[in-house]
């Protein structure tokens, strides 16, 4: 007997879901630019900018909110964010460099992450601001300025090993940053390099969700912030990094669900629902079940700016006031460098199917123009489904002989391993060639930060797209600049808050091929 289908179906806001409807719009794009393709959506940014800065406004607070660059490297998204108020968080010496040239000045970037001498030589030459990993990169940051004759520097260093007294939890080890235990040796290399780096703040930086060790490593900088002032620095800004999540799921009873039948199927009690029987970690020891579910926990209600208003609104472990209170009361700015959840919602990537077979299990492989590199969600264990997006004239739900059907998609890499998905995914019927399957929610690191030209496949091109006056419109990626005053969908520039409430159908218009590929474009919806 057939087992009934186990979907994962994407959270959608209005604006990616419309973009998604509009069938018209979107076939068009990829026929003329290749597939994959990857949508961005610019105005989704500033609307997500505008929720954080809301939790800001309501624990009564100040400091800047950085877009985590690495999550994406859409020009767009960058220039849509430099006509804003945010900063961003660099990484890289070529980030750097990007952002420089598409309109951040050097007071709204910070420099994080492992730095060669080059990254910090332009950051302390620009006036960056700059993020410390070690006493032997401060060492080396402030030989660069002293050879060079520079302005001091504004650095923030990371600390981690937070302890705190009298409760059992503490936070993580972590790679980046100084441990807090050493405090005090750190302070005094600062003191012995005051002529070459300002202290303007103290960061952190946790792999985690957990909300218990952020209270812990966000109370454990409030106190070395004391400490700084004490010895007669003068810091003001708290930076406590990203992490903040995204809920990519509609509907959290479809993943306990799925989860659910994940471990029945890897004990044997049910069909396989993986490529091979794959286990996403957990593994059949002699009828035991083994292992960790290796999955990001795809569906989080608490998340993106409510995950910072409930880290904001926790005691602090020791003192056992709000955190936001504690910020308040100490006078000190609060930094975030939000990746995903400010990238939450802002984009998809396309690709066009381009066969579909049946093995001799009777399993469907659903080929397409891309491969697993090209929207990298395995690889950050994410799991949700594409979209259909129906060819021309192809129906968009399934008729009467056929319902939802489950499918392996597979990459266009002459590998064994080139799964776009290792889970057998269910649509609202099979695929033919012709159709795109569109990945929701994939701007924020599933889009390019694992791409590569493996055997000499295209990297996806990049659009951004935005309404106006009922129509989806779009550019190259390199070519978007949000230039006027209010963005093209009504958008104010400086608060993302969004005065254009039509939701439109996805209804088409004549967009010729000479202006797709002059890299510009509509389609009427």
């Amino acid at each position: 007997m057939r087992s009934s289908p186990l979907f994962l179906e994407p959270r959608l806001e209005p604006r990616l879901r419309t973009l998604l409807e509009a069938g018209d719009f979107l076939h068009p794009l990829v026929d003329a630019l290749g597939s994959p393709l990857n949508v961005l959506l610019p105005e989704q940014l500033a609307d997500n900018l505008a929720r954080f800065r809301a939790v800001y406004r309501k624990h009564h607070l100040t400091g800047p909110i950085h877009f985590a660059h690495k999550a994406n490297r859409s020009r767009a998204l960058v220039r849509r964010l430099a006509a804003t108020g945010a900063g961003l968080d660099v990484a890289s010496l070529a980030e750097l460099q990007h952002v420089l040239g598409d309109g951040f000045t050097p007071d709204r970037i910070i420099a994080t992450g492992p730095k060669n001498r080059e990254f910090l030589w332009l950051a302390a030459r620009t006036g960056v601001t700059v993020g410390l990993d070690s006493r032997g990169e401060l060492e080396e940051l402030a030989e660069l300025v002293r050879k060079n004759a520079l302005p001091r520097v504004r650095v923030m260093p990371r600390l981690s090993g937070f302890r705190a007294p009298g409760v059992t939890r503490l936070s993580r080890p972590s790679r980046f940053g100084t441990d807090a235990a050493e405090l005090d040796t750190l302070l005094d290399a600062l003191e012995r390099h005051r002529g070459a780096v300002e202290l303007t703040g103290l960061a952190y930086h946790l792999d985690t969700i957990d909300l218990p060790e952020k209270a812990v490593a966000l109370e454990g900088c409030i106190k070395a912030m004391n400490e700084c002032h004490r010895r007669g620095f003068a810091p003001r800004t708290i930076d406590i990094g990203g992490g903040f999540g995204v809920d990519y799921l509609a509907d959290g009873a479809q993943w306990e669900r799925y989860t659910t039948e994940l471990t029945n199927a890897v004990l044997g009690s049910r069909p396989p629902l993986t490529w091979q029987g794959h286990g996403y970690g957990l593994r059949n020891e002699a009828g035991t079940l083994r292992g960790a579910l290796g999955l990001y926990p795809a569906h989080r209600p608490l998340a993106a700016d409510a995950y910072l208003d409930a880290l904001l609104s926790s005691p602090a472990p020791s003192l056992g006031r709000p955190l936001a209170t504690l910020l308040l009361e100490s006078l000190y700015d609060l930094a975030v460098e939000p990746g995903r959840a400010l990238a939450d919602q802002c984009g998809a990537a396309l690709a066009k199917v381009l066969e579909v077979r049946r093995t001799p299990d009777g399993e469907y492989l659903v080929r397409l123009e891309m491969n697993a590199r090209d929207v990298s969600l395995e690889e950050h264990g994410v799991l949700m489904d594409p979209l259909l997006v129906p060819g021309p004239g192809a129906p968009a739900v399934p008729v009467a002989t056929e319902g939802p059907t489950g499918v392996y998609l597979i990459g266009n890499l002459c590998l064994e391993a080139d799964l776009i998905t290792r889970r057998k995914v269910f649509l609202p019927r099979l695929p033919a060639p012709g159709d795109l399957l569109a990945f929701a929610n994939t701007a924020g690191y599933f889009m390019d930060f694992s791409a590569d030209r493996a055997l000499q496949q295209p990297v996806a091109r990049k659009v951004a797209a935005w309404r106006q006056d009922g129509a989806w419109h779009w550019r190259l990626d390199e070519q978007y600049w949000p230039i006027d005053a209010t963005a093209p969908d009504g958008t104010d520039i400086g608060t993302g808050t969004d005065t254009d409430t039509d939701a439109g159908t996805g209804t088409d218009t004549d967009t010729d091929a000479d202006a797709v590929a002059a890299g510009a474009g509509e389609r009427r919806a």
